[in-house]
């Protein structure tokens, strides 16, 4: 009779997972966090941005998180956006990337999830010159630029939701 509890909670959990595709970061369940503790949940360099998290202890609103600008004169190579305006999913060519889970340290029936999707630009990186380098040249970049050919850049987007019981 010990093992029903524990079939219903694997049942449960197999259409949140089959839900999900398999991320292309396997990162294992973080450490609990303090309620009102702000923690870094990823960095995405490419796009000069941090994504902040922190369990707020209300019922409402159990967790809260935020894309930081990791610096003003970082230059990205990548954007980040809403993952619920840019619709982000497979099936419109978005990668998900990574799948961070956090559980609360004052609710150990509660878990952030937070859920990181990729969509990689359609450019082609630069052609090999004679020596097999990959060369940018300023003056080629200024021209390509004022005719209006500029590459699309990657994009990033995050989704969050809070899976579990409240403590409340």
């Amino acid at each position: 009779m010990r093992l029903a509890p524990l079939i219903v909670l694997a049942a449960l959990a197999l259409p949140a997972a089959a839900a999900d595709p398999k991320p292309e970061i396997d990162r294992p369940v973080g450490k609990p966090q303090a309620v009102g503790v702000v923690h870094t949940l990823r960095q995405i360099p490419e796009a000069c941005a941090r994504v902040e998290g922190a369990f707020t202890g209300q019922a409402a609103e159990p967790y809260k998180f935020a894309v930081v600008r990791t610096s003003p004169n970082c230059q990205p190579r990548a954007r980040f956006v809403d993952a619920a305006k840019a619709k982000a999913d497979a099936k419109s060519g978005w990668i998900f990337n990574d799948l961070i889970r956090v559980p609360s340290a004052a609710c150990s029936s509660q878990m952030a999830v937070v859920r990181i999707w990729r969509k990689p630009a359609a450019g082609a990186p630069p052609k090999l010159d004679a020596q097999g380098r990959s060369r940018i040249y300023l003056k080629e970049s200024v021209d390509v630029a004022k005719k209006g050919d500029l590459a699309a850049l990657p994009i990033y987007a995050a989704s969050m939701g809070v899976e579990g019981k409240a403590c409340n």
